[in-house]
């Protein structure tokens, strides 16, 4: 297995991009946060909010892989 984060960020924005490789299967997903202007600026926020975003995709992207292997074993 390998997970890769990658993290691009400015005064406002923070990016993350996900990959994850498991067995042979490829997830990729992307996960945003933007600093409200009236905040003071604590990039480590963004950057949490970003990485969580991201990770709560390739979540749901991995529950549904595993859902269609288990139908395609089971046939139902």
């Amino acid at each position: 297995m390998k997970l890769s984060l990658h993290l691009a960020e400015d005064d406002t924005f923070t990016v993350v991009h996900a990959e994850l490789d498991l067995r042979g299967d490829h997830f990729e997903s992307t996960g945003r946060a933007r600093r409200n202007p009236a905040d003071p600026p604590v990039p480590v926020v963004g950057e949490e909010l970003a990485v969580a975003r991201a990770l709560q995709d390739l979540t749901h992207q991995l529950m549904d892989a595993a859902q269609h292997k288990i139908e395609s074993f089971t046939h139902a």
